[in-house]
Order: C-alpha cells, then structure tokens, then sequence
C-alpha cells in the first residue's frame, strides 16, 4: 500500500521536557505534507525530544502538536540505545509486529500478510534471515529488520531518530534509499541526523535546532556557518541547572 500524502505536523508554542524541566521550548512551525526533513542541532539541543512529542511519548507541557490527519499512523523509530535487543524474539516475527494496527498484537497473519513480510524482507535485504534471533544481528541488520517493521506500517507519517548511527555504509545507504522511496511516496518523513554531508545531499530540508529553532527552512540556507554557529553558542549559553518550570495549573 501507498500512503498518497502524509500529513503536515503542526507546532503551536509547544514546550516539551522531563521533571517539569524544558529540553525543547516555545516552539512552532510546520512541517509540509510530503516533505523529507533533516533535524540537526549540537548535542543536547532536544532533537530527540522533539521527536518523542510528535510520536506521543511525551505530552506538551506547553503548547500544541497537531497531525493534520487525526488518524494517521505514524511510525517512529526510536535511537538503537533504546530498544531491547536481548527480548528473545526472531527477525521475522519483530518485522511482522508493523502490521498490528490490522491483525492485533496477538492476531493471526493471513497468507496476504507473510507475502507482505516477505516482501519488507527482502526490501532490507534480510531475506533468509528471518529465523535468526534479534540478538544475533550486527547494528545494522538489527537497523534494516525495523526499518521492514516501518514498511509494513504504512504510515503517512515516518520519524527516524538517529537511524544511520553505527551501521556500516552500504546498509546506510540501502536505507537512505528507502528514505527517497518514502518522499516520492508523498509520506512526510523527520529524520534526526548528526552527518551534516548526508543532510546536504539527501534531505531538500532542514531544521536547525539548539532547544529551540535556530533555523527551519532549505537546506541550503538553513545549514551555514553562521546558523552552525549560532546554534552551538546558544546551547553553551543554556544553564542546565536553571529552575523548573512551573506546574501546570
């Protein structure tokens, strides 16, 4: 199946962060239906922050983020530090997980859906590797049986966070290629990167982030020095022991 445009993914002044502490503040923008956008930023800057708030693992403390579509799926991919790879499950049945929106998570799979597995297989280049434990897997045939788990999720909406850290480059660019297949699919695509250079040659946008937008645009204007610059001294100004927001009456 083929999404025919994702959804556009509205900020309104949206504060988000832990223990009543902001990592991400007075935010607002808009990213496109269809677009394919970079979030760049020094660490620490609240890229992954920002990507938890659209996938609804945390809550607003301030402010709004709205999915155009109220039913759109979106599919998340969360950094590899926070998937469990000791849980004691197979390549296949964690790739099969992507269509439990249809089957439930203890629902049958149809001969249509093992076609569907099959075919998100062999797209990472994982078939005949579908009886392997997760555990076995190098980094990035671990990345390449979630990024099939992404595809048979269909999702208008895809965020990637730090997809392309510590896999060798051929596995990058396979899934580099996948990222392209979903632009021209329209799906609206967010992924966090640290390689400015892959940014500049795949991504047509870009935002610039240091806990809050330093710029948000194309790449190209987007990812100067001077807004590189900036970013980084904005976030050398930030005290990270100022004092919690207040609560929220």
């Amino acid at each position: 199946m083929i999404a025919v445009q994702g959804s556009s993914i509205r900020f309104q002044d949206v504060t988000l962060g832990y223990d009543r502490r902001p990592a991400v503040h007075h935010f607002s923008g808009t990213f496109a239906p269809g677009s394919l956008t970079a979030v760049v930023g020094p660490n620490g800057a609240g890229k992954s922050t920002l990507l938890k708030g659209i996938a609804g693992a945390i809550a607003p403390m301030a402010g709004s983020i709205a999915v155009e579509k109220r039913r759109e799926r979106v599919a998340y991919l969360p950094q590899a530090a926070d998937i469990d790879r000791s849980f004691p499950i197979g390549v296949y049945d964690l790739v099969s997980m992507g269509l439990w929106r249809w089957s439930g998570l203890f629902g049958s799979i149809g001969r249509a859906d093992r076609v569907r597995i099959e075919e998100a297989l062999s797209a990472v280049g994982l078939t005949g590797c579908e009886r392997r434990p997760i555990g076995s897997l190098s980094g990035g045939q671990m990345q390449r049986a979630l990024f099939a788990r992404l595809l048979l999720q269909d999702a208008g909406v895809i965020l990637l966070d730090e997809p392309l850290t510590a896999i060798d480059a051929r596995t990058a660019a396979d899934l580099l290629d996948l990222v392209r297949r979903w632009h021209g699919e329209q799906r609206t695509v967010v992924a966090v990167l640290h390689d400015i250079d892959t940014v500049r040659t795949v991504f047509p946008e870009a935002l610039l982030i240091a806990r809050e937008a330093v710029a948000w645009g194309t790449t190209a204007d987007v990812l100067t020095p001077a807004n590189l610059l900036k970013a980084r001294r904005m976030l050398e100004a930030h005290d990270p022991h100022a004092g919690a927001c207040a609560r929220a009456a």
